[in-house]
């Protein structure tokens, strides 16, 4: 669900100039055309792409305020009657612009699997248990310092008929809306130490082993809540030379 715009942020340089936003360094992003991932083949640009230039309409964005967002909405374990199955994770973590300041009042949204490896949509039949207890999608806003929190279920991995005994690792989907429209990001989180990431091509379409490493979550023993939930920090930088590679 998209949220009204509140009002128009714009991002300025010291002289008062509307600024752009820096270019992402070749290699940091996934490729268009990534032909072990057998989707870009046919949606994948057969024409060099035009550069344009960012103007107003790229360079600001909405706003959204707190009231928006329900007190369960970053908690997708308290969503239904009862609790969800699987292991409970906390998932926190900044939003950072490409000068690595905090971005305040962005909203994430989130989307995932649940234990099994199954979403809740019509469209996934993968045989694997629905959980009547968990829908797989929250949203939050990130507060003053640019921290957002999430209350989640680790997700199972899946089958995807990529090609013979193809395996999704686990992942978290993130939608962002940072400060402008050029910030508009798609994202997916990892766990660290998966076995499945040299077989996964959609892993493997970034290029960049250190572009690649920013996916990944880093198990946080302060995020970690004793004899509850285990916690994971994920940062997330919109643009710029440390940018999170993002879903063209």
């Amino acid at each position: 669900m998209t949220l009204p715009a509140k009002q128009q942020s714009m991002k300025m340089d010291a002289g008062g100039r509307i600024a752009g936003y820096r270019r992402e360094p070749p290699g940091s992003q996934p490729v268009l055309l990534h032909e072990p991932y057998l989707a870009t083949v046919p949606r994948a640009p057969r024409r060099p792409l035009v550069l344009l230039p960012h103007t107003l309409s790229e360079i600001t964005g909405p706003v959204y305020g707190h009231e928006d967002i329900s007190e369960t909405d970053h908690d997708l374990t308290r969503q239904h009657h009862g609790e969800p199955l699987g292991e409970r994770i906390i998932v926190s973590g900044r939003v950072l612009d490409d000068h690595g300041r905090p971005v305040p009042h962005a909203l994430i949204e989130l989307w995932q699997a649940n234990a099994a490896g199954r979403y809740c949509h019509d469209r996934d039949d993968h045989p694997a248990p629905l959980d009547p207890n968990f829908s797989g999608a929250g949203r939050a806003l990130t507060d003053e310092t640019g921290v957002y929190r999430f209350i989640t279920i680790k997700p199972g991995a899946y089958p995807w008929k990529n090609h013979a005994n193809a395996w999704r690792p686990a992942h978290i989907h993130f939608s962002l809306f940072g400060p402008a429209f050029a910030t508009r990001l798609v994202t997916q989180m990892y766990f660290p130490g998966d076995p499945l990431f040299a077989f996964d091509p959609i892993f493997q379409s970034v290029s960049d082993e250190r572009a690649r490493q920013r996916l990944i979550a880093s198990f946080d023993l302060a995020t970690t809540q004793p004899e509850w939930a285990l916690g994971y920090q994920f940062n997330i930088v919109l643009r710029g030379r440390e940018a999170t590679p993002f879903e063209t």
